[in-house]
């Protein structure tokens, strides 16, 4: 390496870190040996869930080939529905990698929905966004056609999926012709909220923003717009920018006069903190329900 080469190496890109600290601080994989292993785990305990539970399977709530939700119903009437968006550093993944959590949330009568959306860099990430407020849309629209409570919808996201959970729930949705406070509730799992030191990172080749995209998709900047109650949860065997996104979320939004709990988990790492949503009576499972309990069916 030669002097100038390692002179940018070392210099400071963001807060403390260089180009290569930052690098790792925005890959999970680097932060947890067997996360091949855990991923793949989604899935195939996603799969023995639909093998074995009752559900709605590939409803169209777009008209692209990725614009597909499945559906998984309570039999308790007029019943809440929490709408959960995949993890995938948003470039991977599907709604089938995260059928896994649907028996903790219909077995305590919530409907659980997952929505795939198209991943990057198959269209840009404002698309991406637009796709899931159509699932929330379409969600809250048809409600009725399986018992559901259009009035208590709720929704989280994990990793990718809780940037695109807290963008959501700062979204203008008057504009789109639904009530400003279609979401009841979130909870934003092991996220990302402010894109500057994402894109300062490796994530820069394959996530291409305008600094007016940067700035409109960093829902850190825009808590005053949240209509809802927000859980933050982190865990602490995450990446230190993991660790501190989460914490400068919520400290935003308390600051900002809104509604929000802080859930730390210091055993638990970036996909441990996946699991936790499907298993019943774990802090994360308990933040979502508890969320729910507050809205009752009036």
């Amino acid at each position: 390496m030669s002097r100038q080469s390692e002179v940018q190496s070392t210099a400071v890109v963001y807060l403390e870190y260089d180009q290569n600290a930052l690098d790792r601080a925005y890959d999970q994989r680097a932060w947890v040996s067997d996360a091949a292993a855990r991923i793949e785990g989604f899935a195939t305990r996603s799969a023995a869930v639909r093998a074995a539970h009752r559900y709605h399977a590939d409803l169209a709530y777009g008209n692209g080939p990725d614009e597909r939700l499945d559906w998984f119903p309570t039999d308790a009437r007029r019943a809440p529905i929490h709408i959960h968006l995949h993890g995938g550093a948003w470039r991977a993944l599907t709604k089938d990698d995260v059928s896994f959590a649907a028996p903790a949330f219909t077995a305590a009568n919530v409907h659980y929905v997952v929505p795939s959306f198209t991943n990057l860099p198959d269209v840009r990430l404002p698309d991406m966004v637009a796709q899931t407020a159509a699932a929330v849309a379409f969600v809250f629209r048809n409600a009725g056609r399986f018992s559901g409570d259009p009035n208590r919808v709720f929704i989280s996201g994990h990793s990718s999926g809780a940037h695109l959970c807290a963008v959501l729930i700062t979204r203008d949705w008057v504009a789109d012709g639904l009530p400003a406070d279609v979401l009841k509730g979130a909870l934003c799992i092991a996220g990302s909220y402010d894109l500057e030191p994402v894109l300062l990172s490796a994530r820069r080749n394959y996530i291409s923003l305008d600094r007016a995209e940067l700035v409109q998709l960093s829902p850190i900047r825009h808590v005053a717009a949240a209509k809802c109650p927000v859980a933050v949860a982190y865990g602490g065997r995450e990446s230190p920018e993991f660790i501190r996104q989460a914490k400068a979320f919520a400290a935003a939004l308390r600051d900002a006069g809104r509604n929000v709990d802080l859930i730390h988990l210091e055993l638990a790492d970036h996909f441990r903190m996946a699991d936790l949503l499907g298993e019943a009576g774990s802090p994360i499972h308990k933040a979502a329900l508890s969320q729910i309990s507050t809205r009752p069916n009036v």
